[in-house]
């Protein structure tokens, strides 16, 4: 089946603005997806080049595509988890900037064939990165009711992740659980039905948390934030998008540790030598408009937050 690839990218003028783009920098857009925040990169570089990098080999395929007319970009197909040594080999000397964007785009949210969704029936699938070789099958059906109980209350913030864990356990007992529905309504089954009837749909934590771990979205984070950091000129600035709370948390926690490295006790001078690596541009998390939120519905939880180099 092929899809048109559409995604709307969220926070596009305030991240644009954000990164203060100079026209002969070097940046790199560890997510691509669908391309909205690179194009408006590319059109503020003239002598400028981007690094455009993306697990999803359709996304790439797509927007490769879309910006055949560009010569100042490179595609990788690669998972941000190398942003090092991909800066390494594209930009030695350092960049200007750098955009990740941690949402699930809309072409792979939407697309059956992918099981990202609880609202299509597909394969328990979910890997953004079709080469990958952990599914959503393999965690479903493999992991023990612990490892289940662990990331889908730890990934998923989920009350009812024992129940859940436990049916999930019960239910593949009986027969393999294959497909998004299946788990679906074990889920459904698994959370009271007073609960069921308030707030958001009862799959959409564990299917969060699933997604989360097949595609090692939380244990890669810190590391590659701060192996950015460590690749970015003096000025270049660092912008992320999150979508839940844990990674804007550990988002959050690196840039301040980044701005504020000194581990000493607040009550006594310095001895431990460490200094600022970079400043925060915002204080606050830069969160959507009303007009952004009106059109874009899968807005609603996102977050940007940007550090500058010193």
């Amino acid at each position: 089946m092929t899809m048109e690839f559409k995604h709307k990218s969220v926070l596009l003028a305030e991240t644009i603005r954000g990164l203060n783009i100079k026209e002969d920098g070097i940046y790199v857009d560890c997510t691509l997806g669908g391309g909205g925040h690179s194009s408006e990169i590319l059109r503020h570089l003239t002598s400028g080049r981007l690094i455009a990098i993306d697990q999803d080999q359709e996304a790439l395929n797509h927007t490769k595509e879309r910006f055949s007319e560009y010569t100042n970009i490179t595609f990788v197909h690669s998972n941000f988890e190398e942003l090092a040594a991909i800066i390494d080999e594209h930009a030695p000397q350092g960049v200007d900037g750098i955009l990740m964007d941690l949402g699930v785009s809309s072409y792979q949210l939407d697309n059956p064939e992918r099981g990202f969704s609880y609202m299509n029936d597909a394969p328990l699938d979910m890997r953004m990165d079709q080469a990958a070789e952990l599914t959503a099958y393999d965690v479903v059906n493999d992991y023990s009711e612990t490892e289940l109980y662990r990331i889908i209350k730890e990934y998923g913030e989920e009350r009812f992740a024992s129940r859940i864990a436990r049916f999930i356990v019960r239910s593949r007992e009986e027969e393999k659980i294959t497909s998004t529905f299946e788990l679906n309504e074990i889920i459904k089954r698994a959370i009271p039905a007073k609960d069921r009837r308030t707030g958001p749909h009862p799959s959409k934590r564990t299917f969060q948390a699933i997604r989360i771990e097949v595609n090692r979205e939380l244990s890669i984070l810190k590391k590659t934030i701060e192996e950015g950091v460590a690749r970015l000129k003096p000025e270049g600035r660092f912008a992320i998008i999150t979508f839940h709370s844990l990674e804007d948390r550990i988002v959050k926690t690196t840039f301040r540790q980044q701005a504020d490295p000194c581990t000493c006790p607040s009550r006594l001078p310095c001895v431990c030598g460490k200094t600022p690596i970079v400043s925060l541009v915002s204080r606050k998390a830069i969160e959507p408009g009303k007009e952004e939120l009106g059109a874009n519905p899968r807005s609603r939880s996102a977050k940007l937050r940007l550090c500058e180099k010193l």
